[in-house]
């Protein structure tokens, strides 16, 4: 998994209006458990340990969501969960509905989060390499990529920086895990 971050103080790309985009923070637990086909159950956990959640419209039509999480970060598939320290949050979870891909919704979405979570300083997001529109999203967003998960026999064993940066030393800290290269 590649991590990126942004920081406050640094450039938001400009974007292209995206005529009837809009994007906030939701307590609509029922809007949420149906534009994330997820049940209510599942929801629930989420809101109290912290996670926020946030929708993408387009017109009235929800296209889009993610979650900020203000605590405790988890990349679950590979059983790894992360105290998140303060000013810090961790970004996950993100999905644009079939129907509204290719459209520029998730760059603007995370842009939304970015200008909204005032209390935030560092942001934090992963994604799977192979997931090349991610990617591109995120750093259209204004997101610098920094790191990659680093295994040894399927196992993650630390993290591999891209950089020699600050941003990259902090993502090790923040992940809580030893620097095995820097590339």
């Amino acid at each position: 998994m590649t991590f990126a971050t942004w920081w406050r103080g640094d450039p938001l790309p400009d974007l292209a209006p995206l005529p009837t985009f809009s994007a906030h923070l939701s307590s609509d637990i029922h809007l949420i458990s149906q534009v994330t086909n997820r049940p209510l159950e599942a929801i629930t956990p989420r809101l109290q340990e912290g996670n926020r959640p946030y929708l993408a419209f387009m017109g009235e039509a929800p296209v889009a969501y993610g979650w900020v999480a203000t605590q405790e970060g988890s990349i679950s598939d590979l059983g790894m969960y992360f105290a998140l320290p303060a000013g810090n949050c961790y970004l996950h979870s993100f999905r644009t509905l079939p129907a509204w891909r290719g459209q520029g919704i998730y760059p603007r979405l995370l842009q939304t989060i970015i200008q909204q979570e005032q209390s935030f300083e560092r942001f934090w997001i992963g994604y799977m390499p192979s997931n090349i529109a991610s990617g591109r999203g995120i750093q259209k967003a204004g997101f610098h990529v920094v790191s990659d998960l680093a295994f040894v026999k399927g196992r993650v064993c630390g993290i591999t920086l891209f950089e020699k940066s600050e941003r990259a030393l902090a993502s090790a800290a923040v992940f809580q895990l030893p620097v095995v290269s820097t590339t």
